[in-house]
């Protein structure tokens, strides 16, 4: 309970990677220039062209696509499978790791930031499956590895080859070029030679993954090249045969055009990718190429994401009429997660389609009949309505992916308002059926979103905004691909005619700019709002924290909390929000059964808001409960509390205790314990020594787990104090949290006077442990020793394996292992204390949150 319990801060690292520049910047920055690129590679190609080559389209090679599109997935597929049988054979069904690895690609392409979708995606359909982090995170890193693996045998391979074409993109020396493939392939040789020698384990510091057996690292290579070069071959057979100078020199400058894309986090890579592929093939000014690439999307991207699509509805649809097999069971196991992604990928689809439309050209006959029949003003406006409507959709569809029913009934609107649109501003029947059809699976996925609360659904976190910027920008330069015959004036701001398609872009666009800077606005400047706001201590939380046995329960009268309450008023919870979780302290304070029913309920609210939810620094009383509801449990340290009956100060351990206690009586210091209703009279001259003290450490007040100098909290305990007998001066204090019935007795602040007498701290202390026992408390609570009693071992979970590292190598940040001795000199009993929450890798955010509240804010933990 005392300031000692602070936790680590984050590493340099992560502040680096959450620096605005790196999250932001960067990827725009990337997304700006290659659309530049773009346009200046394309500016002599029409969208008549493009439309004349994408319908002269060969029908053998669009086959060789969708059949390398296959095998590519077939590859991806199979990486989840090979890793799971390494990892966690037997716990999950082999159709679900193939069709969970084939499907978070797809949805993961069209959503981009493929590596926090694919991820979160990937999680959510093992986690339901009972697999662990550790185990999960051993998929993952043997999907990597399998990923490197077969990137090292294709380069390898190309270098020792020396195919033609590949010194047009690779400007070395022939000798260099072997030497550097026959190094890669020896390599390679070598790792397989050692995975062959017997179960394998990387690790550091008692943290590592278990390596796959060398047939398996076969099998994950020949997943790995299958995956790579069909989906390179998918593209390559769209490609002119006159323009690219042999597969060798078109796969190198595909990897490059891969790796800029996901820089770039905008979704598929979209224009970033085309850039790359234009510029390193030398392909500017082809209307052909264009084609190509525009059919590559279709096939490679989209085809994938329909099938998915298509399977999820089965699968969620099956299980809901009629007797539910085995087969339908998992199918619908696997498809809980997969709707909100989805769902989000169908809503930025639908986006992307409205405002495409409304950048091309209409239809020339179809406007004509529209003309005669509905005036040009409401034409234009529904033109207008529906390229806003398609920018909406794709910024709602973060809410969708985070399951809230308020994004779900406004992308019903929206796409309603679309499906308008579309036949309003020209008669488009194709794009209204895809608006409808949109519409009917978001019903059809309904039952999925039911969290509500969480602020607008218009707001934007970093990455989102990103990658909507850069779509945006995409979205943009296809319109002006589409008129770039055409000479701007600022006349065509004002041209109304009804075939005026150029101008109703430029407005479109326009309106579209607006929106999205209103949106990027609100989502960066504006106070994010939307959390639980700390509530003042009601009467009924008083009465609990005076019945409770557990000294802990006087943390809720901090007052920077927000209280779940019974309704028969006998237990509460007490917890905060940080935005994007809600983290309740410690255990329910009452009745066991109606805390019991309030854990339930605060899981519930958290989800409807959609946050997460965890309990922070609780015992193992209810972790059934924590259990039953999905939580995962981490434990992150020990209680050390001290029995007091026939407590005394003798022997060696409390020898320091002990001397100091006698050296104060000697030179006159008198002990006293304040009663709260007294403690008002003496409030300054405590704050004084506080504030001392706080500077002398350089910090900032605690809270959430911690006590703070507030008046109004201070005033509810009574106060030890050390005072000096010739002055009655205060040189030292601690309140003290008791629990009823003399069950325990904790400190929380302990301060004092900075150039006070050396032994004072440990005179309070020890004269402390001495009333409580004469007062026939049973315990004294020293409080927590964080990271304590983590088992470091190789089989245990990954989690406790990285706790346990930092206990025995983190004094650079601070004692752990001095903060446990030195309670254990008085003999304690150590309990454990526990985290539960959502597992994987949420575990992470979720120390920080605690951390964060705990030291006051980014600030405070800084500091």
């Amino acid at each position: 309970m005392t300031s000692l319990e602070d936790p680590v801060p984050p590493g340099r690292l992560n502040r680096v990677i959450a620096h605005p520049v790196v999250r932001i910047v960067f990827p725009l920055l990337i997304a700006g220039i290659s659309l530049v690129v773009l346009h200046t590679l394309a500016a002599h190609v029409s969208w008549t062209d493009v439309k004349a080559d994408l319908a002269m389209a060969s029908k053998g090679a669009l086959a060789l696509a969708v059949a390398f599109t296959a095998l590519s997935y077939a590859g991806i597929a199979c990486y989840d499978l090979i890793a799971m049988h390494s990892t966690a054979r037997g716990q999950v069904p082999a159709p679900v790791a193939l069709l969970a690895g084939a499907s978070s690609y797809a949805v993961s392409n069209v959503m981009g930031f493929s590596y926090l979708t694919g991820t979160a995606i990937r999680l959510r359909i093992y986690g339901g499956f009972g697999l662990d982090a550790g185990r999960i995170a051993g998929v993952f890193a043997t999907s990597w590895v399998a990923f490197w693996l077969g990137l090292i045998v294709i380069l390898g391979v190309l270098l020792v080859g020396h195919p033609v074409g590949l010194g047009g993109v690779i400007a070395l020396d022939r000798g260099v070029q072997t030497g550097i493939g026959v190094a890669l392939l020896a390599g390679l040789a070598v790792l397989f030679a050692w995975l062959s020698r017997g179960q394998r384990r990387l690790g550091f510091g008692g943290m590592g993954v278990q390596m796959p057996s060398a047939g398996l690292a076969a099998l994950l290579t020949g997943a790995a090249v299958v995956d790579m070069l069909g989906a390179a071959l998918t593209l390559y057979v769209l490609l002119p045969n006159d323009l690219v100078q042999g597969f060798p020199y078109f796969f190198v400058i595909y990897v490059g055009a891969i790796a800029a894309g996901v820089l770039s986090h905008s979704p598929g890579g979209l224009g970033v990718f085309e850039a790359t592929i234009i510029a390193g093939l030398g392909a500017a000014g082809r209307s052909d190429v264009l084609a190509a690439l525009l059919l590559y999307r279709v096939a490679y991207f989209g085809l994938p994401f329909v099938i998915a699509v298509v399977g999820l509805a089965l699968a969620w649809s099956v299980p809901r009429h009629g007797q539910v097999t085995a087969a339908a069971g998992w199918a619908n196991k696997l498809a809980q997660p997969l709707v909100p992604p989805i769902a989000a990928g169908i809503a930025l689809i639908a986006g992307l389609i409205l405002m495409v439309s409304g950048n091309l050209p209409a239809d020339g006959a179809r406007l004509g009949v529209l003309g005669e029949m509905v005036p040009l003003t409401f034409i234009q406006a529904s033109h207008l309505a529906g390229s806003i409507a398609g920018l909406l959709l794709v910024v709602i569809a973060r809410g969708l992916y985070h399951r809230r029913r308020r994004a779900w009934l406004m992308a019903l609107v929206l796409m309603g308002a679309g499906l308008v649109a579309s036949l309003a501003k020209g008669l488009d029947w194709v794009e209204a059926l895809s608006m409808l059809a949109t519409m009917g699976l978001l019903w059809l996925f309904r039952p999925a979103f039911y969290r509500v609360g969480g602020g607008s659904v218009f707001r934007l976190s970093g990455p989102w905004l990103v990658g909507v910027l850069g779509l945006m920008a995409a979205v943009f330069w296809v319109g002006l691909f589409a008129y770039s015959h055409i000479s701007y004036t600022s006349s065509m701001w004002w041209d109304f005619a009804l075939h005026g398609d150029a101008s109703r872009f430029l407005r479109a666009s326009l309106a579209v700019a607006v929106v999205l800077t209103v949106i990027t606005f609100n989502s960066v400047v504006m106070n994010r709002g939307g959390k639980v706001a700390a509530q003042p201590i009601p009467d009924v939380v008083r009465r609990l924290v005076a019945e409770s046995e557990d000294s802990e329960a006087g943390i809720a009268l901090m007052g920077d909390k927000a209280f779940l309450i019974a309704p028969d008023q006998r237990a509460f919870v007490a917890y905060a929000d940080t935005g994007t979780s809600l983290i309740a302290k410690g255990d329910p304070v009452g009745d066991p059964q109606a805390g019991q029913q309030l854990i339930w309920q605060l899981r519930e609210q958290a989800d409807r808001m959609g946050r997460r939810c965890a309990f922070y620094a609780v015992s193992s009383k209810y972790l059934p409960t924590y259990l039953d509801m999905g939580l995962s449990i981490l434990k992150i340290g020990e209680v050390a509390r001290v029995p007091l009956d026939g407590f005394t100060l003798d022997g060696s351990a409390k020898k320091d205790f002990r001397h100091a206690r006698n050296r104060a009586a000697r030179d006159g210091f008198v002990f006293e314990i304040i009663p709260s209703a007294q403690v008002p009279s003496i409030l300054e001259e405590l704050r004084a020594v506080s504030d001392a003290w706080l500077q002398l450490k350089q910090g900032e007040e605690k809270s959430f787990a911690l006590g703070a100098f507030e008046e109004g909290y201070i005033a509810n305990f009574d106060i030890a104090v050390l005072r000096r007998g010739e002055t009655a001066e205060i040189v030292a204090f601690a309140n003290l949290m008791k629990g009823a019935n003399r069950h325990e007795v904790a400190l929380d602040l302990m301060r004092y006077r900075p150039g006070g007498p050396s032994f004072a701290m440990d005179a309070l202390f020890g004269e402390l442990l001495l009333w409580a026992a004469g007062q026939g408390y049973h315990w004294f609570s020293l409080g927590a020793a964080p990271f304590a009693g983590l088992d470091n071992r190789q089989l245990a979970s990954l989690w406790n394996r990285i706790g346990g590292f930092v206990y025995q190598h983190g004094e650079h940040f601070y004692n752990f292992e001095g903060l446990r001795s030195f309670k254990q000199k008085f003999d304690p009993v150590w309990t454990p204390n526990y985290l539960a929450g959502p597992g994987g890798l949420a575990v992470p955010r979720i120390l920080y949150e605690v951390n964060v509240l705990i030291s006051g804010g980014v600030r405070g933990l800084m500091k």
